[in-house]
């Protein structure tokens, strides 16, 4: 019994690496180039790399997971203004149309 379990997770893994090489070369996703000032003060901005004719969506979350964020449309150019943040760690994510996560990140603001 022990022979087969460890001959399967051998064909499995085999399986799952030659199918990870042959991948052909996914579209090209928007995606966050920068953000800056980090730590932020009063406001941060994103840079975000944007495929043409799509909307993205913005959120901002908490270190506990709470949304305090929610941007239903967003420029290349965006800016974000955390005044009334608490200081800390926050955790950014870019979803495309359908909800999908594209890109994410965290920075933290310090008054």
């Amino acid at each position: 019994m022990r022979v087969f379990y460890i001959i399967s997770i051998i064909l499995l893994t085999s399986t799952q690496l030659k199918s990870q090489t042959n991948r052909p070369a996914q579209d090209p996703v928007a995606r966050v180039t920068r953000f800056y000032p980090n730590p932020a003060v009063s406001q941060i901005t994103f840079d975000i790399d944007q495929l043409p004719n799509q909307v993205y969506s913005f959120q901002v979350y908490n270190f506990v997971g709470k949304k305090v964020l929610d941007l239903p449309s967003v420029n290349q150019h965006t800016v974000v203004n955390v005044s009334d943040f608490y200081r800390g760690v926050y955790i950014f994510q870019l979803r495309d149309r359908t909800g999908k996560t594209i890109d994410s990140g965290k920075f933290q603001v310090a008054h």
